[in-house]
């Protein structure tokens, strides 16, 4: 956090109050908007019931029309009345058809729907060649299937599903209860109407009406206890005034229907079918008038459901954003005033930089940051003080500077100076030797070396810890004992490296610091390489293309690390033909980071060197380092940057 301006806090506070307040939202709208589609799809239920209803009132009176009677329109004769319940049932199932157009999707009623449609198309192409038990039949399934339809309609709706007691129950009066009523009261008229064209009926048609009764009786006090449960839990206090007196009256004329029914009981009772068809034609009247305002009030409960889910949803609405109104607001005159006193603090700054050291800072602030402003006021108080002081020691600190930058300049040049020049690899024999070093600062902690003493040719490369004047010095270091043991011809490389060792790790520990070197030597003579001591693995494609790496990690030890590497040195012998080419590097190479941190890595310096391996070491060198710095770009150098490259002519 300390690294972000205030701009950058500020927003990035502003994002994580905004995560959490928008997540909630999110749900909160979710969640109401997810009961208002809910309510929303009982409505359509509701709607597709309406349609069914007529279907219910009118397909039983055509089935009636099978068995004379002149009481259901006395001005009509039975084909008339025949021809007009067709027509009324027609209309209705083209309204059905539409509402299914537009429901059928959301309701998946359309195959249940379709079904009843095709049913009643044949009924119309057939029905003349129909006996009366095939005519029976037909009713009994449409029936059926208009029974499936209502609770496929009453399932996919959600009406089976309504959580609150008083619209649950108004469902369960107009999808369940009042539906099963008036199909009882259905089989009461057509068992009464065939009847009452003979004198008596048998004892089973007497026990299926006393059945029928029985069902009647059980489930109108059912749905009377239900709808007193609704009434009771109704917030809106709609349903006893709507609702009561239909009820009421409803279950007054079940009863008096069911009462007569009871007198069947007695087989010698002398029976009026006639009766139980007019007191049937009255109950399923009510009834159909009960279901007609049920519904009504169904739909308006379940719309004030919806308009209460909007209402909530627009309060809270309301309530974040002028919550967030308000944060808002707290948050720009926060803002600005921190602004106001970083700015102040800023323009102060500027000037006692320009040696203003008298001004002082004034602001009515009592928070936090008005104790940043006195504190900037004492502090300009004691730089007016030290002022004189602060300028002696900063003339000491540019003198100090300038002998610190003159002594590592020196050590740079020393440096520069000792390593092989061009005209000294051209003599070497055999080899075609191109080399590059370049530091991470003024002074670098790698080493190379070509060296040639009577006749023989000694080849060193290696990376001191670090980079730095100390890093520099020890690598001079390694290399005048280098020079120094190949002047005196000592050939042995445990020998040879554990005398560098000695050296540099008695400097070391002179010096009290923590370097120590990676040192690989080669010697080199007529074609043959002699391999010794700990560095990075040692890469040769030979003439045919093909590369060999040669790990180093078990040819020696660090230096300058420990007293006596001598059980560590080992030695390894290659041997070089004609166009054999020998890299050897620093891992600055492999370890150069990109912009995105990305390492060079030791896989693409081999496939640089496998591309170009035909060309002369000079060229070799110089596609490794335009690859090396084409990877870095813009990126920092961390690291030392080092590369030998051997061609055997």
């Amino acid at each position: 956090m300390n690294r972000l301006s205030y701009p950058q806090k500020f927003t990035l506070i502003g994002f994580l109050f905004a995560i959490p307040l928008t997540l909630v939202m999110y749900l909160l709208i979710s969640e109401i908007n997810s009961r208002v589609d809910f309510a929303q799809k009982e409505i359509y239920g509701n709607e597709y019931l309406r349609r069914l209803r007529q279907l219910r009132e009118y397909i039983p009176k055509l089935q009636l029309l099978n068995y004379p009677n002149q009481r259901l329109n006395p001005s009509l004769s039975n084909s008339e009345f025949r021809t007009d319940l067709k027509a009324k049932i027609d209309h209705k199932f083209q309204a059905i058809a539409n509402t299914d157009s537009q429901l059928g999707n959301t309701l998946i009623s359309s195959k249940n729907f379709n079904n009843i449609y095709q049913d009643w198309h044949n009924f119309k192409l057939r029905h003349s060649h129909w006996s009366l038990e095939t005519y029976d039949f037909f009713y009994q399934r449409l029936a059926t299937d208009i029974d499936r339809l209502s609770a496929r309609v009453g399932d996919t709706s959600n009406l089976i599903l309504d959580p609150d007691l008083d619209t649950y129950y108004l469902m369960d009066a107009t999808l369940l209860k009042l539906p099963e009523i008036q199909k009882i009261l259905s089989e009461i008229r057509l068992i009464s109407q065939i009847k009452n064209l003979r004198s008596d009926a048998t004892p089973e048609e007497r026990a299926k009406l006393i059945t029928l009764a029985g069902k009647l009786r059980e489930i109108n006090q059912d749905l009377a206890i239900n709808m007193e449960v609704g009434f009771s839990n109704n917030p809106h206090g709609n349903l006893i005034p709507k609702l009561r007196e239909y009820l009421t009256n409803f279950n007054s004329v079940v009863e008096q229907l069911t009462e007569q029914l009871d007198k069947l009981i007695k087989p010698t009772a002398l029976v009026e079918y006639s009766a139980y068809l007019d007191g049937s034609d009255r109950v399923l009247n009510y009834s159909f008038e009960l279901w007609d305002k049920t519904i009504k009030e169904l739909d308006f409960l379940l719309q004030k459901r919806i308009d209460s889910f909007v209402a909530k949803k627009r309060i809270i609405s309301i309530v974040v954003l002028i919550t967030l109104a308000i944060v808002i607001y707290l948050f720009v005159s926060f803002y600005r005033s921190v602004m106001q006193t970083v700015f102040v603090l800023d323009e102060a700054a500027k000037k006692m930089a320009s040696g203003n050291l008298d001004h002082k800072i004034i602001l009515d602030n009592r928070d936090e940051l008005g104790q940043v402003v006195g504190a900037f006021n004492k502090i300009a108080d004691a730089l007016v003080g030290a002022n004189q002081e602060i300028t002696v020691l900063n003339d000491r600190l540019k003198a100090e500077n300038m002998r610190m930058s003159a002594e590592l300049d020196v050590t740079r040049k020393i440096q520069q100076m000792l390593l092989p020049k061009d005209l000294e690899l051209n003599e070497v024999v055999g080899l075609d030797i191109a080399g590059f070093m370049e530091a991470a600062e003024e002074v670098g902690g790698d080493y190379y070396d070509v060296l040639q003493h009577k006749g023989r040719v000694k080849i060193g490369i290696g990376d001191v810890t670090g980079h730095g004047l100390e890093s520099g010095v020890l690598m001079i270091m390694v290399q005048t004992a280098v020079r120094t043991l190949l002047a005196y011809n000592e050939p042995d490389p445990v020998r040879f490296l554990s005398a560098i060792n000695s050296v540099i790790y008695d400097n070391v520990q002179r010096m009290k610091c923590d370097k120590n070197a990676s040192l690989a030597l080669l010697d080199y003579e007529e074609g043959m390489l002699k391999l010794s001591g700990q560095h990075e693995e040692m890469i040769v494609v030979r003439c045919n293309g093909c590369v060999e790496r040669f790990d180093t990690i078990d040819l020696g030890f660090p230096i300058g690390l420990d007293v006596d590497i001598a059980e560590f040195v080992a030695e390894k012998i290659v041997h070089l033909h004609s166009g054999d080419v020998v890299v050897l590097y620093t891992d600055g190479i492999t370890e150069a980071k990109n912009m995105d941190k990305l390492l060079y890595g030791l896989d693409r310096l081999i496939e640089v060197i496998k591309i170009h391996w035909q060309r002369s070491a000079a060229e070799i060198r110089h596609a490794v380092i335009k690859d090396v710095r084409s990877h870095i770009g813009e990126q920092k150098v961390f690291d030392d940057i080092t590369l030998l490259v051997l061609k055997q002519k």
